[in-house]
């Protein structure tokens, strides 16, 4: 039986809004969640400026206990509990403790690290020999899986519970993973997604690589330029964002709310062969990727309405469109139009690929393509690519029938999935 995989419940945890309604608030508004870091300041870092979510105290209480929350200290554990778990809550799903787990529900949950914060604490400990002061959650907030573990466990998952990790195509990955579990009938539904540390022991590899914007410290809103012909580097950003997919049968059986249908996808790599190379993509893969998802999805390339790329804010911009154009054979005016969440969020690594799946899947639920900022100025190489009224500068209400979503991470690796309304 051919089974179709569609999606049911959204939820994230964003620099520019935490939860669906701040979240959607914010992108079709073209509000920005870039903001002064004044811990990046203390460490002297070139970029000063970051996209960290704000999570008060009062929420976190609403998803872990005071148990739970004594001597916790891992970011992305944090926000992936959350955008998971309302995820899982905004499908209708039950959050109760049964004797039983859920032999139905996993989760596929990514992420590129895991409590680099504890990790740096135990380091001290253990140093200065007061490795029994580590605490009992020490190992849970530190090893790769911790995210999906936790999930797992507060959700009764009984299905596959596992972590993938594949740089900043980790969420799209994750995505194609579990659409391929429920596809071959593994599971009648997944929850998946990915999240992000932040903080300096996250971001401060890549600011000594000079692949940060330092130029915007004082104007950090102005900071992550996609596309921009001043485009300076990337602004590191964290986050989690989670999507419940669904066996069509199963969704439609229990009166679930349909946000989209997933048609297929693609992830390959370049090998880091040719121009690919651990931080460069090779355009014959990154084209590949493109053409595949298509095929698997079973479209022609003139059936995609909208983009969603993604365009960093460094020198790849202008080659990612080229790559868009000549796999889709469509330039000029009749290129899709394409933007880039960055521009708002900046760069979430490991939870790019899911913040901005969801911020995709809503542009189709809703019929709308949300702006992107900081590109009054559009690199000439793009222009000379694709007409300018394919980079939106305003929210444009249209109805998105199908949606192309791609990350291309480090390690030269690419996903691409294909995102149809229903």
């Amino acid at each position: 039986m051919e089974r179709r995989v569609v999606i049911t419940g959204l939820g994230i945890v964003a620099p520019n809004g935490v939860g669906l309604a701040a979240f959607t608030h914010a992108i079709k508004n073209g509000i920005s969640g870039i903001k002064h870091d004044a811990e990046l300041e203390r460490l002297q870092f070139s970029c000063q400026i970051s996209g960290t979510p704000e999570i008060s105290e009062a929420l976190k209480r609403d998803y872990f206990t005071e148990l739970e929350l004594r001597n916790f200290n891992s970011t992305g554990i944090l926000y992936g509990v959350i955008a998971g778990m309302e995820a899982w809550k905004d499908a209708g799903l039950p959050i109760e403790q049964k004797e039983n787990p859920d032999w139905d529900s996993g989760t596929i949950f990514g992420t590129g690290t895991s409590g680099i914060e504890k990790f740096r604490e135990s380091i001290y400990k253990i140093d200065n020999l007061e490795t029994r002061k580590l605490g009992s959650t020490a190992v849970a907030q530190t090893m790769n899986s911790g995210v999906s573990a936790y999930l797992g466990g507060k959700l009764g998952l009984g299905n596959q519970v596992t972590t993938n990790s594949s740089a900043c195509t980790t969420g799209t990955e994750s995505i194609l993973m579990a659409y391929e579990r429920i596809k071959l009938g593994q599971a009648k539904r997944m929850l998946a997604g990915s999240t992000s540390d932040s903080g300096p022991y996250i971001w401060g590899g890549f600011d000594a690589m000079k692949v940060c914007t330092f130029k915007h410290n004082e104007t950090p809103e102005q900071g992550s330029r996609p596309m921009s012909a001043t485009a300076s580097g990337f602004v590191p950003g964290s986050g989690a964002g989670a999507l419940v997919l669904e066996d069509l049968e199963t969704a439609i059986a229990r009166g679930a709310l349909i946000y989209a249908e997933v048609l297929g996808g693609n992830i390959n790599s370049g090998g880091q062969r040719g121009l690919g190379t651990m931080t460069a993509p090779n355009p014959v893969a990154v084209q590949k990727c493109i053409t595949a998802a298509m095929a698997h999805a079973g479209i022609n390339s003139d059936a995609i309405d909208a983009i969603n790329g993604h365009l960093t804010a460094t020198s790849k911009d202008g080659l990612e469109i080229q790559n868009w154009s000549e796999a889709l054979n469509r330039k000029g005016i009749d290129f899709p139009y394409i933007n880039s969440l960055k521009s708002m969020v900046g760069h979430c690594l490991s939870a790019a690929g899911s913040i901005e799946s969801v911020a995709s899947v809503l542009q189709v639920y809703h019929g709308f393509v949300f702006p992107n900022i900081n590109c009054e100025d559009i690199n000439s190489d793009i222009i000379n690519t694709i007409d300018i009224s394919r980079i939106p500068q305003q929210l444009i209400e249209k109805d998105i029938t199908i949606l192309a979503k791609a990350s291309f991470g480090f390690g030269d690796v690419n996903g691409c999935v294909i995102i149809k309304k229903i």
